[in-house]
């Protein structure tokens, strides 16, 4: 029997939206308490089973870490990543940006565009000349988020022949958030809107106190179910079942990943590899992320955890296999629409024993353990 369901709220269940979605930031070094540049993204996809890869480069390319799908057993399509010179980049879908009548299946090739970028691009304008570049039309609709080596950061909204660019240096409090519309775009076109004002409202106190760790971004950002048009918080005192609609972790996400970047350096000196690998750590949980464990990757051959890899049976993930077996049970109604309804007690309880409430202390040990590694 399903309890306490908020009828307005009801209204909502059948709404068709995308699963080709993600919510994202990126955050400027001086927003963080260690003086890194993050660049985050919470991944929605119907693509359920995700993994970790590292990839050697060759013939001049940059060796790159990055997330994939498990099916993709060449690696072409890169969905977030990082390389040894300190690019990272991510994309979230959109939806209102796209001027142009090319077809569906000449589209969505946004993975392709990322793992060459991956591979040739150095700083955020080498990002930029990448786009000048590619021949038109590019087969994407998208926000690209990209951050370098030197603090720089930027969202390209981009269509097939074009984009316009959004600085980090030109941004309120240094901090960007998109989710699946393109604020160049149409307006009133594309999906997120709760989402962003959702991931928007949870950062305003961090934002205050200057202290965007990546842990508030995978342990609070992608376990939240805070819900803006309600102006509450869903997991508090709402009853056993709960509608899964426009909050930021949803049945579709798939990953919460952390591109934790270095302390900025001098516009001009030349990029160390070894010392950026060092430097740079990407901050990985696969599966639905309130049931998700974190990891630190780093891009080197032996800097992404075994469990991460696609491995098992079809390119599974061992990692990515666990969370959805917990997801299974935050999702326990398998006939018509139940993937609509969250089990609450199984991620918070009165016993304390919920996936959020054991995981959350467990992964930021794990970020409190790697700190001191790196310190000694």
């Amino acid at each position: 029997m399903l309890k306490r369901i908020t009828s307005v709220f009801c209204l909502t269940l059948f709404i068709v939206v995308p699963a080709i979605a993600c919510t994202s930031a990126i955050i400027g070094a001086d927003m963080n308490p260690y003086g890194r540049p993050l660049l985050w993204k919470n991944r929605d996809t119907g693509a359920s089973d995700n993994k970790i890869e590292y990839v050697k480069g060759k013939n001049g390319d940059s060796s790159y870490v990055a997330l994939y799908n498990a099916s993709d057993t060449l690696l072409n399509e890169a969905w977030m990543g990082m390389n040894e010179y300190g690019f990272a980049v991510m994309n979230t879908a959109s939806y209102n940006i796209k001027d142009d009548n090319v077809p569906q299946k000449e589209m969505d090739k946004e993975g392709l565009v990322m793992t060459q970028a991956l591979k040739v691009c150095k700083t955020v304008e080498d990002f930029a000349n990448l786009l000048d570049s590619l021949p038109k039309p590019m087969g994407v609709e998208a926000n690209f988020g990209v951050i370098d080596a030197y603090g720089n950061g930027a969202y390209f909204e981009t269509n097939n022949h074009s984009y316009n660019r959004f600085n980090l240096s030109d941004a309120p409090d240094h901090v960007l958030v998109r989710t699946n519309y393109c604020h160049s775009g149409r307006d009133n076109e594309g999906y997120g809107f709760i989402r962003e004002a959702n991931a928007n409202h949870l950062l305003q106190p961090y934002i205050a106190n200057k202290s965007i760790a990546p842990e508030v971004l995978t342990e609070t950002l992608s376990r939240s179910f805070y819900h803006d048009l309600f102006k509450k918080d869903f997991s508090e005192n709402e009853g056993e079942w709960v509608i899964d609609q426009d909050f930021i972790p949803r049945y579709t996400s798939t990953a919460t990943v952390v591109v934790e970047g270095c302390k900025p350096i001098e516009t001009g000196t030349s990029l160390d590899p070894e010392y950026l690998t060092r430097q740079y750590v990407m901050w990985t949980g696969l599966g639905y992320p309130p049931c998700s464990e974190i990891f630190p990757v780093k891009c080197e051959e032996t800097g992404v955890d075994d469990t991460l890899k696609g491995n098992g049976k079809d390119g599974h993930s061992t990692q990515c296999d666990i969370v959805k077996k917990r997801k299974a049970e935050v999702f326990p109604i398998t006939k018509g629409n139940g993937e609509k309804y969250i089990h609450m007690p199984m991620l918070f309880n009165e016993q304390g024993t919920g996936y959020v409430q054991t995981l959350v202390p467990k992964n930021l040990d794990t970020y409190r353990r790697y700190r001191l590694t790196q310190s000694e």
